[in-house]
């Protein structure tokens, strides 16, 4: 049974001043909370101050379906010398994959690019045609198309890649229709002029279309979030649970205390106690995160048995690591999970700010942050109508080799501890009836 304490009402009680004379007492707490303090700023602003210098390979697909017309008796395809020129720029910032418009389509699909710059079929027609004495020529068009469910930065990066490059190809093509026109006996227009320095016009389409109860691409990433912390606190709060029902640590509730007699089992055991208990909770928490976010929040979401799924394995796989790095660490198990799973998983994790605009420490972790991994296999499904060519797979392996990971490391590191002797048993034994009543 536990044994309940009550606090000391007799004078020699020590006082908080008496405590606080003591540097051991508060120097510990002060300059861990300063060092983590330090690397939770470093961490997180480190990867976000300066996304625009940082962007590197950013993948946009570079269409041309333009079958060229001829101009001045040659035939000429303008399309594929704005494609030429667009690759020819050594921009390290960019990475422009050429490829048809349907390999286009299914890219942006298959979330592999995070938009594209698309020039029509009869844009060299259509260009020729200003330089006529046509009363209503057509103005040619580029289109550039984004993919929201790529991210929201990281869409936003592209289509200004492609704006741009669209605009200076715009502006090429303007200076050879005013250089023809001057060249010509009549005088132009001060309407048309302008029309021929800036001929193309510029149009931006979504070319993955989300629903409108999306985040803008962000409802993957939170929901990614909730599952990581459903994992992490609830593997927290059962191994406090768990530790305080065997006697391995006090409880409190309020200003009742109770501690209970150590009971009679080992590291090992006690790994496979709570992380059985931390599985069969995922069940329930990963249930109570899509009813929350999908029936009560109405999130766009399909695919929603594979959902669950996805989201119990993530959930334990999370839980599984949290109790593995306890098992490792003891005492400050916690706070280096909280370093692992939070603290280095979030910025590295390229679903606000896309990985080509990170730092290259940031692009390292995530080949192997739990963020990373859960993040493309949700948006996969949330967005990517769970293609298994896409992000889906690799996400399901990751978490299955988290999970092996952790479970068999947690299992070496517990039974080398009590091999060694190194027990918890730090208060009285009883035995092991005892201690299943006295658990009860």
């Amino acid at each position: 049974m536990p044994t309940t304490h009550h606090a000391p009402r007799h004078a020699d009680a020590l006082r908080a001043v008496h405590v606080l004379r003591e540097p051991k007492t508060w120097a510990l707490p002060t300059g861990v909370v300063a060092v983590v303090a330090l690397l939770l700023s470093l961490l997180y602003m480190g990867g976000i101050l300066n996304p625009q210098t940082d962007l590197s390979n950013l993948p946009v697909a570079l269409v041309s379906s333009d079958e060229g017309a001829s101009v001045g008796g040659t035939q000429t395809n303008v399309g594929d010398q704005v494609v030429g020129a667009i690759t020819a720029d050594d921009d390290p910032a960019v990475d422009w994959r050429v490829m048809t418009a349907a390999e286009a389509r299914d890219a942006l699909a298959r979330d592999e690019v995070f938009g594209a710059l698309e020039i029509p079929a009869g844009f060299t027609a259509s260009i020729a045609a200003l330089g006529t004495a046509t009363a209503d020529p057509v103005r040619p068009t580029i289109t550039v198309l984004t993919n929201q469910g790529a991210g929201s930065l990281g869409s936003s990066f592209a289509s200004n890649a492609a704006q741009t490059a669209a605009h200076a190809a715009s502006s090429e093509v303007g200076k050879q229709l005013t250089a023809q026109a001057s060249s010509g006996d009549a005088p132009t227009a001060n309407a048309t002029a302008l029309l021929l320095a800036d001929p193309v016009s510029v149009v931006v389409q979504p070319g993955h279309q989300l629903g409108p109860h999306s985040g803008a691409g962000l409802s993957a990433f939170y929901f990614t979030l909730l599952l990581v912390l459903a994992g992490f606190i609830g593997a927290t709060v059962v191994s406090t649970a768990v530790d305080g029902a065997l006697g391995y640590a006090d409880t409190e509730y309020g200003p009742f205390h109770s501690r209970r007699a150590a009971a009679p089992i080992s590291r090992a055991q006690t790994f496979l106690v709570k992380s059985a208990i931390s599985v069969v909770l995922a069940l329930v928490t990963s249930a109570i995160v899509m009813f929350a976010t999908i029936t009560l929040l109405g999130m766009d979401a399909g695919h929603l048995p594979l959902l669950y799924a996805f989201s119990v394995c993530a959930s334990a796989a999370v839980a599984l690591g949290v109790h593995a790095i306890n098992v490792v660490f003891g005492g400050l198990g916690q706070l280096v999970s909280m370093f692992v799973f939070i603290v280095l998983a979030l910025p590295s994790s390229g679903a606000t700010i896309p990985l080509e605009a990170l730092p290259s420490f940031y692009r390292f972790l995530s080949a192997f942050e739990p963020m990373r991994q859960l993040s493309d296999g949700v948006r996969s499904i949330l967005y990517f109508d769970a293609q298994a060519t896409g992000a889906l797979p690799r996400s399901w392996s990751m978490i299955a080799l988290g999970a092996v990971l952790a479970v068999v490391g947690g299992l070496v590191a517990a039974r080398f501890y009590d091999r060694r002797g190194l027990r918890r048993l730090g208060y009285p034994v009883v035995s092991a009836p005892e201690a299943v009543g006295a658990a009860a």
